[in-house]
């Protein structure tokens, strides 16, 4: 930490307190505004994969109920499903045709292997949607507790600096303190919206995939039906 010449005006804006704060603080800085793009470019991410799987499931939806012949809707995904809706109808109909003998009868065990293979597609959207949220929870939990550390050594360099200059006067006390407790408030920056968005992206993908789940066993039934008929 500089020391501040006496009766000189200190400036307090953010550039110049980090400037003057020592290595161990900066480097505790540099961190914490890392953290905090890391966790926004996180979030960013993780809500337009949300925004695009709700609408692609509701444009899917909308296909599966219409009416039209199910064979008819899988060919027309060319094997290119574009939603996670379409992946997971995929997969089971997938699995249908594969257990379909040449002469039309069903190899046994077809629906316990159709449900095995929606409920791995299942697994995966749910993988890619909650893929990176570890990291907000991580940013959450520890980026105070960073932040003070980054505070602590640093008001423990400005006594140090008091020390030595052997002068306790306010002038020279406040800018050592104003930067360590630069280090706390980068820390709460980074955590406040991390433990936010977590919290609500884990929801989300929750119900996300209890909306999956939801279709899974309403295909599952329709399969089981034509099962039963064959």
């Amino acid at each position: 930490m500089e020391n501040v010449a006496i009766g000189a005006p200190a400036d307090f804006s953010l550039i110049a307190l980090f400037l003057r704060a020592s290595l161990t603080v900066k480097i505790v800085m540099v961190l914490l505004v890392l953290a905090s793009v890391w966790s926004w470019a996180t979030i960013i991410q993780k809500l337009m994969v949300q925004v695009a799987t709700r609408r692609d499931s509701g444009s899917f939806d909308r296909r599966f109920w219409s009416g039209e012949p199910l064979d008819d809707l899988y060919d027309r995904m060319t094997g290119k499903p574009k939603g996670a809706a379409e992946r997971i109808f995929s997969a089971g109909m997938t699995e249908w045709r594969k257990s379909q003998r040449d002469d039309g009868e069903l190899i046994p065990g077809a629906q316990s292997r159709i449900d095995r293979a929606m409920n791995v597609a299942i697994n995966r959207e749910s993988d890619r949607l909650t893929r990176g949220l570890p990291f907000l929870a991580t940013v959450g939990s520890t980026a105070p507790f960073i932040g003070l550390f980054g505070t602590v050594w640093g008001i423990k360099t400005a006594f140090e600096g008091i020390a030595l200059s052997q002068n306790t006067s306010l002038a020279v006390v406040a800018p050592g303190i104003a930067e360590a407790l630069v280090a706390t408030a980068l820390g709460l920056l980074a955590a406040i919206p991390a433990v936010i968005f977590y919290n609500k992206l884990v929801t989300d993908a929750d119900r996300i995939t209890g909306q999956h789940e939801a279709f899974a066993d309403e295909f599952s039934t329709i399969l089981s039906r034509q099962i039963e008929d064959a």
